[in-house]
């Protein structure tokens, strides 16, 4: 008589629970991500050493004048030079906070946890917009403090500082997230940043290059919607009377880097990695 058969084994169960995964999950993650890569204190880290010595060293060259000061414009205007070139680094960040996965195929392992790919994206953007903002407007407060401290200039209102401080952290965090939309449809960190490049300093460039009559429409409007000068809007400063001033620029680039970033959300779903 045989051996009565050996009953199967219980099937294995994790301790660990199974859900799905979250919004919440891919933000703590993409968080794990960029902070740290070395690319993201490089970067920023950059971005605040410009800010902190371009600004307070215009205002100190001011101070060795013999009149001192500015005295038509509150002393937050001296700020606009440190934050146009620190956008530069911004722009390079946003960049690589995609366009690194493409280039190494990471990518492929964060679809495989994260198989929606608008999740993935929306994640990328709040973290990477939070600690932009973040680092930005606290670095310009810091510049604004300084500059004020070292001229005695025309004193700035409220609006003044706000638009100086938390205005300029949404503007930088806006150009970033463009750049990251860019880099999510371009899929090439080089060409993303050289395209990046050209759509903050080319229409200003090619406005300066515009002689004729029949340009001059042309020449206004590239001038009034460059990136340069909409920063001096947000200082209350521009090279031109009809160009965006007030909350006018913060609101436009937000407007244009959903768009973007809407279209990468599109291509990604399209698209194989």
């Amino acid at each position: 008589m045989s051996a009565p058969a050996a009953a199967p084994p219980a099937p294995y169960e994790s301790p660990i629970p199974i859900r799905a995964a979250t919004l919440g999950d891919a933000i703590a993650s993409e968080w794990t991500k960029i902070r740290s890569v070395r690319a993201t204190v490089w970067t920023l880290g950059v971005m605040v050493v410009l800010m902190l010595t371009v600004g307070p060293g215009v205002a100190l060259l001011l101070a060795t004048d013999r009149n001192g000061g500015i005295p038509n414009e509150p002393v937050l205007t001296l700020g606009l030079f440190g934050v146009l070139l620190g956008s530069l680094c911004v722009i390079t960040l946003g960049v690589l906070t995609i366009g690194s996965e493409f280039s190494t195929g990471m990518i492929r392992t964060t679809l495989t946890a994260c198989p929606s790919r608008g999740r993935v994206l929306a994640a990328k953007a709040a973290v990477f917009a939070s600690l932009t903002f973040v680092v930005t407007a606290v670095t310009a407060g810091v510049v604004a403090l300084a500059q004020t401290a070292i001229l005695d200039g025309p004193p700035a209102s409220a609006g003044e500082w706000t638009l100086a401080t938390v205005g300029v952290g949404l503007y930088v965090a806006a150009i970033g997230l463009l750049s990251l939309g860019v880099g999510a449809v371009v899929r090439h960190s080089a060409g993303a940043i050289t395209i990046m490049i050209g759509v903050v300093l080319l229409p200003l460039v090619l406005a300066l290059f515009m002689f004729a009559d029949d340009l001059r429409g042309l020449q206004r409007f590239l001038i009034d919607y460059s990136i340069p000068n909409q920063i001096g809007g947000l200082y209350g400063t521009t090279m031109t009377s009809t160009g965006p001033t007030g909350w006018e620029p913060v609101l436009l680039m937000l407007a244009v880097a959903a768009v973007v970033l809407g279209g990468a959300v599109a291509l990604l779903n399209r698209r194989d990695v």
